[in-house]
Order: structure tokens, then sequence, then C-alpha cells
């Protein structure tokens, strides 16, 4: 190719890449007319556009492709998804993250500088690192200083598949570490600390449960399992009968055990979305002049903490 076609080619290349952006639809034979070439000549210019915008994601995080528009009998430029956080998010993530408490210092620090080198581009992450230096250097980890990760991960391999497991959980109640084979249905975060839902078989142990045949399942602090073995055997749960991790965890406060009840209180603070928010299924019953009468279905004595929690703010209508 000579120098006067190879310009040619770039100056059309550039052209067909500035309508495609500005959002004009191109027609091969149309374009080819234009320029004085065949249609094999446009399809290549549109193959190196194409080829571009594969490489060029990599640099934006945005993923561009060209589609054929049968309607408009031409090509098109369409976004499809952007692979990169925006500053802002990133920046969201970095703070909830610190806020959870949940891991190491170690393992915080890590994560976030993976988070930032990832997803943020790189003129934006010393400004992220900027607006979050100084919660990270007095980041105060949690008292058991467990690093859990990896257990969490096996976990949710054996909730994937269907997998018994059997566990060493130590128990703070009585300071004793127990032996446990269960069902594991679900993971779950709850101030400051990761659980798994579980269901038990062994009557023995269940013989000392608050409520005797609990649709629901046990909770275990992940940090307080000491060994974890994941079992070949797999168990079944009927689709009617599934654990639904969602609907669990509007009903549960601070992932402490016992029966499913029906609350009933009345509410005098300033804030009601910010109990409305607390209990995703409480429901305002009545209104008395900026006093809110509020029934709410739970799941465990958690509730009963939370209600000391409040003080005046919250009466419990028996």
């Amino acid at each position: 190719m000579n120098e006067d076609l190879k310009n040619d080619q770039i100056s059309r290349v550039l052209q067909l890449y500035a309508k495609l952006s500005d959002g004009y639809v191109v027609n091969k034979a149309e374009e080819a007319a234009r320029y004085g070439v065949n249609e094999r000549s446009i399809q290549r210019d549109i193959d190196h556009i194409r080829n571009f915008l594969d490489e060029d994601s990599e640099r934006t995080g945005i993923v561009n492709s060209i589609v054929y528009d049968r309607m408009a009998k031409g090509y098109k430029l369409e976004t499809l998804y952007k692979i990169w956080l925006q500053n802002s998010e990133v920046l969201a993530l970095c703070k909830i993250l610190l806020d959870s408490r949940a891991f190491t210092k170690d393992e915080m620090v890590e994560m976030l500088d993976k988070l930032i080198t990832c997803c943020v581009p790189k003129i934006n992450q010393q400004r992220v690192k900027d607006l979050i230096r100084n919660e990270e250097f007095h980041y105060v980890e949690p008292r058991h200083k467990t690093k859990f990760i990896n257990t969490m991960w096996d976990l949710g391999q054996a909730i994937n598949e269907a997998r018994y497991i059997e566990i060493d959980y130590y128990r703070t109640k009585d300071k004793k570490t127990v032996h446990r084979k269960l069902q594991p249905v679900a993971l779950m975060f709850s101030e400051y600390y990761f659980y798994l839902t579980a269901f038990i078989e062994d009557e023995e142990v269940k013989k000392d449960f608050d409520v005797l045949n609990d649709s629901f399942p046990t909770i275990y602090r992940i940090d307080r399992i000491k060994s974890l073995q994941v079992l070949d055997k797999r168990f079944h749960i009927p689709y009617s009968s599934r654990f639904e991790e969602g609907e669990f965890r509007k009903r549960i406060q601070f992932m402490y055990g016992g029966k499913l009840q029906r609350v009933k209180f009345r509410y005098t603070g300033t804030d009601i979305d910010a109990i409305l928010d607390r209990l995703p299924t409480a429901q305002i019953l009545d209104d008395e002049n900026g006093a809110y009468v509020v029934s709410a279905e739970v799941f465990g004595s958690g509730i009963d903490m939370w209600i000391r929690s409040q003080g005046d703010d919250v009466q419990l209508i028996q």
C-alpha cells in the first residue's frame, strides 16, 4: 500500500469512527460510494475500529462494540457495559469496608489497595487513597484477630454444592469447643461479623433449642469456627422448603436465635425512617401526632436488645 492510499484509509477510518461516536448509523454501500471504494474496504475499516475498541476498553473501563442494526440497515456504536466502577462508587465501597471493621488490618489494607488499583483509572487512584488515608491509618481491627476469608470461601462452595460440613466451634456461653455436623445454607454479615446459617440434624443437640422443630437454621460466627471439613455427602432441601436468605435477613436483629414472633411498639423519636430501615418488615399501624405505633415480624431475641437500646423513644406494647 502506497503512502497516499494509507493516508486515505486512516482518514476514512477516523471519519467513520467519528460518525459512529456521534450516534450515526454507518451503511456500507453508502460509505463505499462516498469514498469511492468497494464495500469490502468499508468492512475492513469497521473491523479496524472494532479492534481498537477492544483494546481501548482496558484503558477506559468501558466496553463498546459495533453492532449491525437490521432496521436501520447499518452499523452503530453501542456501549455494552462499564468494567470500571466510578471514582465515587469505589470511595463509597472503601468507606463501607472500613466501617464494617470485619477484617484484620493487614487484610483490610490489602483489599482496599486492590479495589483502588483494579477499579479506578490510574490518574485518580491517589485522590481516592488520600480520601481514605486517615481512616485507614486509625483502623481498629476486630478483637478476635482471625483471618477467615478462605474458610468463608470453602463454606460458600459447600453451600453452592449442598454438601454437609463438620465444624469445631468455640461457644462463648460456656467457653467450650463443640463439634457439629451441619447443612450449610447461607453466609451473612451483621454488626462487624460474618455468620454461617445452617441446619443441624443431631436430635440430642436440638433438644436444648429454645424452639423445637424450628424451620429456621442455627447461626454460627465464622471467626469462631476452629476447624472445617467439607464432606462428600450431599443433602437435599425441597424447593418449597428452601431457605430464603433475604427474608430471614429482614427479620433478624444482631444475629440472635429464637422463635419467629411479632412485636408491637410505640415510637416517639424524631426519625421514623431509621426505624423502618432497621426493621424491614415493620408497618406503621397508627400515627398519633408524631407518636407512631409500629408492628414488625422478627426472628430471635435480638429484638429485645434493640428495643432496650432505644431508651425512652421505644415503648413495647404488650
